[in-house]
């Protein structure tokens, strides 16, 4: 079946129970009530749409990740106390996000938001997609997962990227205060999926080159991190850490700290593709245009949407220090299509495709009315949040 005849199906059938239950069996898996907002529906695309954008994807990636130039120019995107050594050659993990438009041949199409080397939710998002798989009772043979993959393929994915050829028990999830992050369901799941602990970042102990934390009492060496420090976050909680990331380490990074900067918004003005906006440097001589309405002003390493603003005024611009305007960039606008039907209207989509070790696997999807995805855009709505791509595939 096609998307639309799913979507038709599916909203003639939905009720206001299935939606509870879908919530119940989430909060069955993850162990707590998921603490964001999980939509009513998932998404159903055609095949074809979901394959231009993993190969849209990719293509965008090799772009940056195949072209010495751009290699040498991100160098400029570390910080310098920030550099970390025994940077490898290609990211482990990478984002690449893109808003759906509706184009004038009347079909669906992905233009560029964002491109970031950090990971993002792998072991939550498989279960969001079999919870409505299950809470629906929607056809089992819908996919949800990318690139020929079925769950035990996937799962051998990501225990070769995360835990590699280490014991469970010396690799952790490292983060800052897990316990206050929103994305908490996932470390859950990813400890239930792997078997590895998650761990907060100024808990560790230095000693020599090692690092270690605590299990079970015991202060046990680690020898693989999987990196969810948002360096930008751990600057605003001026956390004190026990290492400092220069460190010549004797870990191993699932996940390098480099390529967090690297491949990031930084990487967007060196882009050459029909899916990506026009971006600029905001410290290039031609950055600011006339029509500041029909862009985005963004800083480069904030997360979640921390800093963005839509159609920036000239004052706001102002105020941003010369010095600093290297860390900004200014973005054409892309007005997403709003393509879901809903009961409260159409909605609109953003896509996250999501690659580990230089495949496509898995996506995330956000539904939207307001005036950005984030939840903090879209509050005291519904048919929006957090969800999942289903789909048949076909060759």
């Amino acid at each position: 079946m096609t998307g639309e005849q799913l979507r038709k199906i599916f909203n003639q059938n939905y009720t206001g129970e299935r939606y509870a239950r879908f919530n119940t069996i989430m909060a069955e898996r993850c162990g707590e009530p998921v603490p964001f907002r999980l939509c009513e529906t998932p998404c159903f695309f055609d095949w074809d749409f979901m394959r231009r954008c993993s190969r849209e994807g990719e293509q965008l990636i090799e772009q940056l990740t195949h072209n010495p130039a751009y290699q040498r120019a991100s160098e400029a995107a570390i910080p310098v106390a920030f550099r970390a050594p025994n940077e490898p050659a290609d990211p482990l993990f990478v984002q690449v996000d893109f808003g759906v438009i509706r184009g004038e041949d009347g079909l669906l199409h992905p233009r560029l938001v964002e491109i970031q080397a950090f990971p993002s939710l792998y072991a939550f998002q498989p279960v969001l997609a079999q919870s409505y798989l299950e809470a629906y009772d929607l056809p089992r043979d819908l996919h949800y997962l990318l690139d020929g993959l079925d769950m035990d393929s996937y799962s051998k994915i990501l225990r070769e990227t995360i835990v590699g050829d280490h014991s469970p028990e010396n690799v952790i999830l490292l983060e800052i205060d897990p316990a206050s992050q929103k994305t908490r369901p996932d470390f859950v799941l990813t400890g239930q999926l792997l078997g590895i602990r998650t761990v907060c970042i100024t808990s560790l102990r230095k000693e020599g080159r090692r690092l270690l934390y605590q299990r079970d009492g015991h202060w046990t060496p680690i020898a693989r991190i999987y990196n969810r420090v948002i360096i930008d976050e751990l600057q605003r909680r001026a956390s004190t850490i026990p290492f400092d990331w220069r460190d010549d380490l004797d870990v191993e990074w699932a996940g390098h700290p480099n390529h967090y900067f690297r491949i990031s918004k930084f990487s967007l003005p060196f882009l050459n593709h029909p899916s990506v906006p026009r971006t600029r440097f905001l410290n290039d001589p031609a950055a600011i245009p006339g029509n500041l309405d029909r862009w985005v002003l963004k800083p480069l390493f904030s997360f979640a949407g921390h800093g963005v603003v839509l159609g920036p005024q000239p004052e706001q611009i102002a105020a941003i220090h010369p010095s600093e305007r290297s860390s900004w960039i200014l973005q054409e606008r892309v007005d997403f299509t709003p393509v879901i039907e809903t009961p409260f209207g159409y909605t609109k989509a953003e896509i996250r495709v999501m690659y580990a070790s230089g495949r496509p696997v898995t996506h995330i999807i956000r539904l939207g009315r307001g005036s950005m995805m984030g939840v903090d855009h879209n509050k005291n709505l519904e048919w929006v949040g957090a969800s999942a791509a289903l789909y048949h595939e076909s060759s």
